[in-house]
């Protein structure tokens, strides 16, 4: 296999706690701290291990968003990725649009497995794995637990409900992965300074003729429910004639 291609989202870190903006209208990014997208952290880790497994020539860290996303990218470089690219685009993509700007990517590349987490934590659409699948007209494996390259196949665990699958797929493919894969490696000072120096390409995204109009509209965003506080029981009794209250029990 010569070449892997991963996916990578710029997301709020998931150690910062989300908060809606005031007119309803999105979530506050505004000074708050961004990172890569965990499942894609653990999509870019398997494709390092597959390399320096000799199962891969080369891996390539694309990331499809604002000029922000370089700083991802950068740090996906430090992990160990060969070069970068940053599809440039001043709006927030629909699945669909994304899929169409990494299956330009492949082509543009020759690449042989694409590997995507299963979903992004700011919008959990896990769709655009398979939608890359179908557009690219190749095999895809989804929420993979564990990946083993043979030659010009891979054997693919993927956790259903009633245990573990395990299926083989023919390269090139499209692979999305889950949180039990692996556990990314730590990013090391010595290897933030080497890759300032890797390639990293910017494209806008108008460059590629893809079309990017968005199909849907959000019309507003709000907050959880605030839970309401608890109520201490002396027995069952009490606790029964309370949910008969609330009208939990008849």
């Amino acid at each position: 296999m010569r070449r892997v291609l991963v996916g990578i989202k710029r997301v709020v870190d998931y150690n910062v706690r989300v908060r809606v903006k005031p007119d309803g209208s999105g979530v506050m990014l505004d000074g708050v701290k961004m990172g890569i997208n965990p499942f894609d952290e653990i999509a870019l880790e398997e494709a390092l291990r597959i390399r320096d497994g000799g199962g891969a020539d080369e891996v390539v860290v694309a990331s499809i968003g604002a000029e922000d996303a370089q700083q991802q990218l950068r740090t996906a470089l430090a992990m160990g990725a060969d070069r970068a690219i940053l599809v440039r685009s001043g709006s927030a993509l629909e699945p669909l649009a994304v899929a169409r700007l990494l299956l330009s990517i492949v082509q543009s590349q020759e690449v042989d497995l694409v590997l995507l987490g299963k979903q992004g934590i700011d919008d959990d659409h896990g769709q655009t794995g398979q939608l890359l699948a179908a557009l690219w007209d190749r095999p895809q494996a989804t929420f993979a637990s564990r990946v083993l390259v043979q030659g010009n196949q891979l054997e693919v665990s993927r956790e259903v409900d009633t245990g573990l699958e395990v299926i083989q797929v023919d390269l090139p493919a499209v692979v999305t992965v889950d949180l039990r894969l692996n556990e990314p490696r730590y990013v090391k000072l010595p290897d933030i300074m080497k890759a300032k120096r890797k390639p990293l390409q910017v494209v806008d995204a108008d460059q590629l003729g893809v079309v990017t109009e968005p199909t849907l509209r959000i019309v507003a965003t709000e907050p959880p429910k605030a839970r309401t506080k608890g109520i201490l029981v002396k027995d069952v009794d009490e606790l029964v004639d309370v949910l008969r209250a609330k009208g939990l029990l008849s």
